[in-house]
């Protein structure tokens, strides 16, 4: 199962670095070019790793485009997307300074997010503290959507191979974007290109947390999921893990199945 997971994935057991930030570059830049209609990225901003990690190669895509169009086609947008007060706000605000995206927009999702909850609540629906965590993903989803639209931009996604094996992300919420440049890495890869990129060690080293729960606020990942990141990784590149910890990421592989896949159609098999 660890093979074909792997396999399914597209995780190599080590990188060239240089290689695979040129290789997301090439990406994002072919995609553009394919369709006249992109004007730019989209991409909300948390402060953590994979945000910073896929908002940088973006900009650095755009600035690419941008220099063999000789003039200002292309543009990244970073949106800001906390409810109320962000706890680790200056996080975020040093990654936006190492990203330089083209511009910065903040959304306070607070008040919409409430509203929808006070609407469920009317209508006799109470949602628990997990799934208002779901609420707050989809929202911030929905914003850099509408920021999409009045610019002509795609959004892009920052799921890797570490939370596509466990699913530890919100179905049509941060799972629901557009493009996915660094799916096929895991996080400990991404911490390698961060760093060759000159990061600020600060913001890849820092405990991952989605910050969802109000009852649990900043929860780190790897106390959520039970099984740390590093015996993530080690699994995704083929390495023995311990047992507890395989089935555990194999138990989270095949439960979030239906992440991985676009709605369910009668002409689909693998879920019968």
């Amino acid at each position: 199962m660890q093979r074909q997971i792997i396999e399914a994935l597209r995780v190599k057991p080590t990188i060239d670095v240089q290689q695979e930030i040129r290789t997301t570059i090439d990406f994002l830049k072919e995609y553009a070019k394919k369709h006249p209609f992109v004007k730019g990225f989209v991409l909300g901003i948390s402060g953590g790793q994979d945000s910073t990690l896929t908002g940088k190669l973006a900009q650095m895509a755009v600035d690419e485009l941008n220099d063999e169009a000789g003039e200002h086609v292309y543009s990244f947008f970073a949106v800001r997307l906390p409810y109320g007060t962000q706890f680790d706000e200056q996080d975020c605000q040093d990654a936006l300074d190492f990203i330089q995206p083209t511009q910065i927009y903040t959304v306070n999702i607070k008040d919409a997010v409430d509203a929808s909850v006070k609407n469920l609540t009317e209508a006799g629906i109470t949602l628990s503290d997990f799934a208002k965590g779901n609420e707050k993903a989809r929202e911030r989803m929905k914003v850099q959507y509408s920021i999409a639209a009045m610019h002509s931009a795609v959004v892009l996604g920052t799921d890797h191979a570490a939370e596509a094996i466990t699913g530890f992300y919100t179905k049509y919420g941060d799972g629901g974007a557009d493009l996915m440049p660094i799916f096929r890495l895991n996080k400990r890869q991404g911490k390698q290109i961060l760093a060759a990129l000159d990061c600020p060690p600060h913001l890849y080293l820092k405990v991952p947390t989605a910050d969802l729960e109000e009852d649990r606020p900043a929860l780190p990942d790897e106390v959520a999921l039970g099984v740390t990141y590093d015996d993530i990784d080690d699994y995704l590149e083929g390495k023995d893990v311990a047992r507890a910890a395989r089935e555990a990421i194999e138990r989270y592989y095949a439960r979030s199945e239906h992440k991985r896949h676009m709605p369910i159609t009668v002409f689909d098999d693998f879920w019968k």
